[in-house]
């Protein structure tokens, strides 16, 4: 019997790939920060989701044909669902984070999970305990501290820039994403639905990439380029979003919306051994709240 066949199975699975998820997005902060210089934003997430749709697409070719009326019935969903999650949100990123601290997308996004549970509860009519909301809580504080590096007074020194604005839209972007796609009932699995989703991605990054590789400045494709193409499409994208789809289908967009408050933490950990930038006690200190504000917040209601 498949693993994923049984509602026990998939609850255990789904609950063990909360954990796992933003470790593997965290392998797009190393991507964002060796990119600027060796691949251009849109040229870069078309290739990754270039790639993570072939390699869905061949996995769930059968299903896809099976189910391809539906799918172009619902082609406009999946363009929505692509430009919200895979441009706005993978290459504006890219782009805009160039212009802003990264102290200042860590608190931005930090408001991602408390949005998303809260319009879930009130859009989706998913149910959120007294617990849950302490655990989020927690989490956020955890969250603070590592971005502050344990210095709290630095939140009142924090200067906003145009670029924030950016960040705010696929800050809520993402939040859109996640909630669409519990909204929007499909036949497909969650392989099928997110090579649906690339597919509608890659048509949405399609012109924006086409103009980045005309212009005089960008520059030559190169094999450093294709290795970050490589890594952010199975890792954060198959891997990630793959996961996380799947983690929302079983579990409900509220209770997984707490584990991308791990994020920090496995960010930190990657920069220190990717890139040798320090490690600090805030991280441990960050990681005592962070790590059993999730465990709260992903407990299921009683």
């Amino acid at each position: 019997m498949s693993l994923l066949q049984t509602p026990e199975s998939r609850i255990r699975i789904a609950s063990w790939l909360m954990w796992v998820t933003p470790a593997l997005w965290s392998v797009n902060y190393i991507v964002a920060r060796s990119a600027p210089g060796v691949a251009e934003p849109h040229m870069l997430a078309l290739g990754r989701w270039a790639l993570a749709g072939v390699i869905l697409a061949f996995f769930a070719r059968k299903e896809l044909w099976r189910e391809r009326h539906s799918t172009l019935r619902d082609a406009g969903r999946y363009l929505v669902l692509g430009a919200l999650g895979m441009l706005i949100c993978g290459a504006w990123v890219y782009q805009w984070a160039q212009t802003t601290s990264a102290m200042n997308i860590a608190l931005i996004y930090a408001a991602s999970p408390v949005l998303i549970a809260v319009a879930a509860v009130w859009w989706l009519g998913e149910r959120f305990s007294v617990r849950q909301v302490v655990g989020v809580v927690i989490a956020m504080a955890g969250v603070f501290h590592v971005v502050v590096k344990g210095q709290w007074l630095a939140l009142g020194q924090v200067q906003w820039v145009a670029g924030d604005g950016w960040i705010v839209l696929a800050m809520v972007s993402w939040a859109a994403y996640a909630l669409l796609q519990k909204k929007w009932p499909t036949p497909l699995g969650s392989t099928a639905r997110l090579a649906a989703i690339c597919m509608g991605g890659m048509l949405v990054l399609l012109p924006f990439a086409a103009w980045e590789f005309v212009q005089a400045d960008t520059p030559a494709w190169t094999w450093q380029a294709t290795l970050l193409v490589v890594a952010a499409g199975l890792l954060p994208g198959i891997g990630a979003y793959w996961a996380y789809g799947f983690c929302q289908k079983v579990l409900g967009a509220s209770r997984v919306a707490g584990s991308l408050y791990l994020g920090p933490l496995y960010s930190g950990l990657a920069a220190w051994l990717v890139l040798g930038e320090a490690m600090g006690w805030h991280h441990l200190m960050g990681a005592a709240l962070i790590l059993p504000g999730i465990y709260l917040a992903s407990r299921p209601s009683a």
